[in-house]
C-alpha cells in the first residue's frame, strides 16, 4: 500500500492557460477593454497585488467585469446601443513586482434587484498562490459622490470602506485611479482589502 500523498495547492497555471501575455490570446483575454466607438470616459486603473509583507505577487491573476457607461452589461438580455462591442471583461497577470493595470471606461450606475442604484463600480476576482478559492472584491471611485448611497458599500464596516476606493491620480492624459489589492493583512502593513463571499 502506498504512503500518504502530501497535500498541495493547485497551480498557479495562469501564464500557461489563462492570461494573454505570452500566448497571444489578446482577442480573448485582455487588460485593454476599450473598443472603437465606445461611449464613456476612458480611465486607467493601476496598482499592485500585495501579500501581508507588502511584497508584490507576480504569479497572481486579476479579472474584472463591469457595466458600460450606461449601466448595461454585454450579457444582459435586451442590451442594445452603441456599447454592444464593449465586453466589460478583462484579465491580466501582474508583472514581477505585482503591478497590474486595466484600460477601460468608467462604468455607469447599475440597479440592484430591488431597484436601488449602485455607485459606479468594477467587480474584481483575484487568483493567487496558496488560494484554493479566488477572492472577490469591488473597485469604487474616490471622486464619485454616489458612493455614500451605494447599498453594497454601506454594508461594509465604515473603517474598511477605504480599502475598496480607487484613488484618483494626477495625470495629464486619461484619468488614472490607483487601487492596490492586499490579499492579507500583515503585522506592519496596511489593512487587507475588503473581500466578499461569492
Amino acid at each position: 500500500m502506498p504512503g500518504i500523498t502530501p497535500s498541495q495547492t493547485v497551480g498557479p497555471f495562469y501564464a500557461y492557460c489563462l492570461t494573454p501575455t505570452k500566448y497571444k490570446l489578446h482577442e480573448i483575454f485582455t487588460n485593454d477593454l476599450v473598443v472603437p466607438g465606445i461611449e464613456g470616459e476612458k480611465i486607467r486603473i493601476e496598482g499592485r497585488v500585495l501579500d501581508g509583507d507588502n511584497v508584490g505577487l507576480p504569479d497572481a491573476m486579476v479579472e474584472i467585469w463591469q457595466a458600460d457607461a450606461k449601466g448595461g452589461f454585454a450579457h444582459a438580455q435586451g442590451h442594445k446601443g452603441a456599447n454592444t462591442g464593449f465586453k466589460g471583461f478583462g484579465r491580466v497577470e501582474p508583472d514581477n513586482e505585482g503591478k497590474y493595470h486595466f484600460v477601460t471606461i468608467k462604468p455607469g450606475r447599475v440597479k440592484t434587484p430591488d431597484g436601488k442604484l449602485q455607485a459606479p463600480h468594477i467587480d474584481v476576482a483575484v487568483f493567487a498562490r496558496g488560494m484554493l478559492k479566488h477572492l472577490v472584491t469591488r473597485i469604487y471611485f474616490g471622486d464619485e459622490a454616489s458612493n455614500k448611497d451605494d447599498p453594497v458599500l454601506q454594508l461594509v464596516p465604515a473603517d474598511r470602506r477605504d480599502t475598496l476606493i480607487a484613488k484618483p491620480q494626477g495625470n495629464g492624459g486619461d484619468k488614472v485611479y490607483r487601487f492596490d489589492i492586499r490579499i492579507q493583512e500583515g503585522p506592519k502593513g496596511p489593512r487587507e482589502t475588503q473581500f466578499f463571499e461569492a
